[in-house]
């Protein structure tokens, strides 16, 4: 008798260790930022240039480390290096210097056992039906960061903002004995094909890209911008949302908190939608125009921000950036993978994602530099609109999904 295709299994595992290593820290991470200007009386740039500087620091991480290592393993050392780093973040008595160093050690966690390894696991099991399946994969991010704010609330307005962060980093030794005994990194490491099939698809035997091949494509730097500008103003309002808040009226710090996890908790739950629905509309639409769509979309939700105040409510906003959020980060390794095949997907994204953390962090502290010059964030969310746009326009000028696929 045939084994049962084990695709669904990996599926479901990668669920759940996308949304630990993922999910979990980065959604929540900025929900302690006002803490830090309390506790340590730091000032916002140097709260947020720690991820930007992180990130600069690990450039060299994925092209240097995530070709010559499994997904599995990748997994298990980044979520080991996020536990050290979250320890690390509670233990804190105000030194900048240990801070920036800590966010060093998360982001190094995060390249490892993010994006990358369950990209590249989910390309090798599934062909036909790829969109879908990491759709589902990216579920697990919204549904495991969107209990974040049910951890950390409670328990840094019962106990201290310390135990929140302990309770973060101790989470993600729950993802070692899924990474171990569940998820298989190929098909063949238990002699099956992708989807099930009886025999290889013809796309696994198109050669391995070089990364002086990846750099020479017209189409590779079109989505490497594309995806960069729309990351970093996602990045933006992800790390300045609960400050934005603060600055249209919420004073009161329960009160804060909570339109916080409110926000934070719609946006992620929306999520779902957008990576369900997207991730089958790749499988079935033409793949360029469904990406092009969500990247206007998360540009028009820039402005909703700005409406949210005590007096009205964060769902409307909260639902429509969740939605374009969910889609956009999840078609950046499909399409990849559709313009350079999912043999090269590990180096393509080696090369993607660091930039990528590059926007997803820079344009954030842009973004504090703006808001102490001008004195509110009017200006800066502006100017997060317009790197928005040029990011929704460069992914129009990709080539045409027939093009693409021949790259």
């Amino acid at each position: 008798m045939p084994k049962s295709f084990y695709g669904r299994w990996i599926v479901l595992a990668s669920c759940l260790t996308f949304g630990i290593s993922v999910g979990l820290p980065y959604y929540n991470m900025p929900f302690f930022y006002d803490y830090y200007k309390k506790a340590f009386h730091w000032q916002l740039h140097d709260i947020t240039l720690g991820f930007p500087l992180a990130a600069l620091l690990t450039l060299w991480v994925g092209p240097l480390l995530v070709p010559r290592f499994s997904p599995r393993k990748l997994l298990i050392a980044g979520t080991a290096l996020t536990l050290v780093a979250f320890l690390g973040f509670s233990q804190m008595t105000g030194n900048i210097m240990v801070y920036y160093f800590l966010w060093f050690l998360y982001t190094f966690g995060y390249i490892l056992s993010g994006p990358i390894p369950h990209q590249i696991m989910v390309s090798q099991w599934f062909r036909r039906n790829r969109g879908s399946a990491m759709g589902i994969v990216y579920v697990g991010v919204a549904i495991v960061g969107a209990q974040g704010p049910k951890l950390v609330k409670p328990l840094a307005e019962h106990y201290s903002f310390r135990t929140a962060l302990m309770a973060i980093g101790f989470v993600m030794v729950a993802a070692w004995p899924i990474a171990w005994f569940v998820q298989k990194n190929r098909p063949s490491d238990i002699g099956q094909f992708p989807d099930g099939d009886a025999q290889a698809p013809a796309e696994s035997h198109i050669e391995q890209r070089s990364f002086g091949y990846l750099l020479s494509q017209r189409s590779f730097w079109l989505l490497l911008i594309g995806s960069f500008c729309s990351i970093g103003a996602i990045g933006a309002i992800n790390q300045h949302m609960k400050l934005v808040f603060a600055e249209e009226g919420f004073n009161n710090q329960s009160q804060l908190n909570t339109v916080w996890s409110t926000a934070t908790t719609w946006i992620l739950y929306s999520s779902i939608a957008g990576r369900l629905l997207i991730g089958r509309f790749a499988d079935t639409l033409s793949m360029k125009w469904v990406m092009t769509a969500t990247y206007f979309i998360a540009a028009a939700t820039i402005p909703l921000l700005l409406s949210v105040t005590p007096s009205g409510s964060p769902y409307f906003f909260a639902i429509v950036f969740g939605f374009a959020m969910g889609a956009d980060y999840m078609l950046i390794p499909l399409m990849a993978a559709k313009q350079f095949g999912v043999n090269s997907l590990a180096r393509s994204m080696a090369i993607i994602l660091p930039v990528n953390t590059i926007g997803q962090t820079w344009v954030p502290l842009g973004v504090s530099l703006l808001r102490e010059k001008f004195g509110s964030y009017a200006v800066p969310m502006n100017v997060v609109l317009g790197i928005a746009a040029v990011g929704a326009v460069a992914i129009l000028l990709l080539p045409r999904d027939e093009v693409v696929s021949r790259s």
